[in-house]
C-alpha cells in the first residue's frame, strides 16, 4: 500500500512539470527557466504553492498575489497522471516496465492537452519519442524490436495513407501530420500489434465526442476536432487493459457463436 500510495504521489509530482511542459513547449518557451509564476502578474510561485493538487485547494484556485484565477488544468493534469503512475504499478510494480510505461503516459498525457488547447502535436515530443521507443524494445522483453520497428512504420504509414485518400475525396485537410507521427510514436513503443486496437478507440470515441459537440454547439461535420487526444485514449486503454479486452472479447465472440449452434 505504501508503495501505491509513493506512485501516486510521484505522479503528481511528475503531473506538474508536466503542466509547464503543456504551457511552454507550444509557445517555444524553455521548460527550464524561468522558474514557474502566475501567467497574470508573473510574480514566482513560492515552493509551498506548487505542491500537487493541495496547493490549488488551499489556495482555491487562486493566485496568492493578484487573486487572479489558475486553470483547472494544473489540478486535473497532476490528478491524471498521479493515477496513471498508480496504474502502472498495479500492473508492472516496481521496476524497469514501470518506468518505460510511466513515461509513455506522461507523453500521452502532454499530447492531449497540448492537442485540445492548440490543435497541434509537437514534433519535440513525437519524433524522439519514435526513435526512443524503437531503442528502448532492445531491453523490453514484452516487445521485440522488429514488432516495434513495425509499429512505428505501419502507424504513421496507416494514417499518412487515410490523410492522403481523404484529401484525394474532399479536397480539405482531414488529419494533420502530428497524428500521422503521433501513431508512429505509439506503435514504436507497443509495438504494430496495437495499432488496430488503438485507431478503433479512437475512432468510435473521436465519433461520439464529434456529434455530441456538433449538436451541442450546432455545427456542421467538417468541424474541426482535435484527433490525438482520442489516439492517447486508444493507446493508454492498450497498454493497462488492450489485451484484456481483446481476450474478453474473443472469449464472447466464442460463446456467441456457441449459443447459436
Amino acid at each position: 500500500m505504501m508503495i501505491l500510495i509513493l506512485a501516486f504521489i510521484f505522479g503528481t509530482v511528475v503531473g506538474s512539470f508536466l503542466n509547464v511542459c503543456i504551457y511552454r513547449l507550444p509557445e517555444g518557451e524553455s521548460i527550464a527557466l524561468p522558474a514557474s509564476h502566475c501567467r497574470t502578474c508573473k510574480r514566482p510561485v513560492a515552493f509551498y504553492d506548487n505542491i500537487p493538487l493541495i496547493s490549488f485547494l488551499i489556495l482555491r484556485g487562486k493566485c496568492r498575489y493578484c487573486r487572479s484565477p489558475l486553470s483547472y488544468q494544473y489540478p486535473l493534469v497532476e490528478l491524471l497522471t498521479g493515477l496513471l503512475s498508480l496504474a502502472c504499478m498495479i500492473k508492472w510494480g516496481v521496476g524497469y516496465t514501470f518506468a518505460v510505461s510511466f513515461l509513455f503516459c506522461a507523453a500521452l498525457t502532454v499530447v492531449t492537452f497540448i492537442d485540445v488547447r492548440h490543435q497541434i502535436i509537437p514534433d519535440i515530443i513525437s519524433l524522439p519519442g519514435i526513435i526512443c521507443g524503437v531503442l528502448i524494445s532492445l531491453f523490453m522483453p514484452q516487445l521485440r524490436f522488429l514488432d516495434s520497428l513495425l509499429g512505428a512504420v505501419l502507424g504513421g504509414g496507416i494514417l499518412l495513407l487515410i490523410r492522403l485518400v481523404y484529401y484525394a475525396l474532399i479536397r480539405q485537410e482531414g488529419m494533420g501530420l502530428g497524428d500521422v507521427k503521433l501513431l508512429a510514436l505509439m506503435g514504436a513503443f507497443l509495438g504494430w500489434q496495437s495499432l488496430l486496437f488503438i485507431i478503433m478507440v479512437a475512432s468510435f470515441s473521436g465519433a461520439l465526442v464529434g456529434i455530441g459537440v456538433m449538436i451541442i454547439k450546432k455545427r456542421n461535420r467538417r468541424y474541426a476536432i482535435p484527433f490525438g487526444p482520442f489516439l492517447s485514449l486508444g493507446a493508454a486503454s492498450y497498454l493497462l487493459c488492450g489485451r484484456e479486452i481483446i481476450n474478453w472479447y474473443l472469449q464472447l465472440h466464442l460463446w456467441i457463436q456457441e449459443s447459436i449452434r
